[in-house]
């Protein structure tokens, strides 16, 4: 059953033992990530400082690809920023990338925990939702917003989830998923593209000049891709569906 939660601060006072996270960063670390693994990298180590990305680089055999960006600008000395066009087969199949994100690593940080840690983006929504779909632990949906506050981008996709998997009988069950659910509802498909143009997160990109990277982030299921973070050595790689998980007996 799905839950909401607008900003990853108010995972604080959520037991996440026994549940499934997913990560949401439309713009654009989410969208970023299943798009590398699309295009065949291999995996993502998570990092919450540069420093800690370089020296983690440097320890490797082989050395990865650096990703990431700070206030949406690649930052100085990597290979990559956080543009999902970036990171093409021709860039990255086969290679393994140390990323870094202003907002979308620090959510995956929050979810540690959780039995699950998913990857979601309109891009690989029905994916996504095909990984769910039978699993009937507690459902954290958590939004990364933009520094420390809340985007409306994130929780439209918020919204979407929540949407497709009501129809597999999974309601949701607090306030903020009812409103996520309403206003995804209340869009017509066609201002997808707008409406994220016009969120926080939209009009930062639209500043630094990165627009273009608000079309690919909107484009439904075109890299249907779920990201899958083991917390433990904070590494992205590809999800596979697991056996469904069903429901816990009544022992009451």
């Amino acid at each position: 059953m799905p839950a909401v939660h607008t900003l990853p601060a108010s995972l604080a006072d959520v037991a996440l033992a026994g549940s499934t996270v997913v990560v949401i960063d439309i713009l654009r670390a989410t969208t970023t990530i299943s798009r590398a693994l699309a295009s065949g990298a291999r995996q993502l180590y998570i990092c919450q400082q540069i420093d800690e990305a370089r020296m983690l680089a440097t320890q490797s055999a082989v050395r990865p690809l650096l990703g990431g960006e700070r206030q949406g600008r690649r930052i100085e000395g990597f290979d990559l920023g956080n543009s999902p066009a970036e990171y093409t087969p021709e860039v990255v199949d086969q290679r393994s990338i140390v990323f870094t994100t202003t907002n979308g690593t620090r959510a995956m940080a929050a979810a540690a925990g959780a039995d699950r840690i998913l990857l979601g983006a309109f891009v690989n929504l029905t994916a996504l939702v095909d990984q769910l779909a039978d699993d009937h632990r507690p459902l954290q949906l958590v939004c990364a917003g933009t520094n420390g506050e809340e985007t409306s981008e994130d929780i439209l996709f918020a919204g979407a989830v929540v949407d497709r998997l009501s129809q597999h009988g999974h309601q949701p069950v607090n306030p903020a998923a009812q409103l996520a659910l309403a206003q995804w509802q209340q869009l017509p498909p066609a201002e997808l593209t707008r409406q994220l143009e016009s969120s926080r997160g939209g009009q930062n990109l639209v500043a630094a000049g990165l627009s273009a990277d608000i079309g690919l982030a909107a484009q439904l299921d075109a890299w249907p891709v779920v990201g899958e973070l083991d917390s433990e050595q904070m590494i992205v790689s590809r999800s596979q569906i697991p056996p469904p998980v069903a429901p816990q007996a009544d022992t009451g």
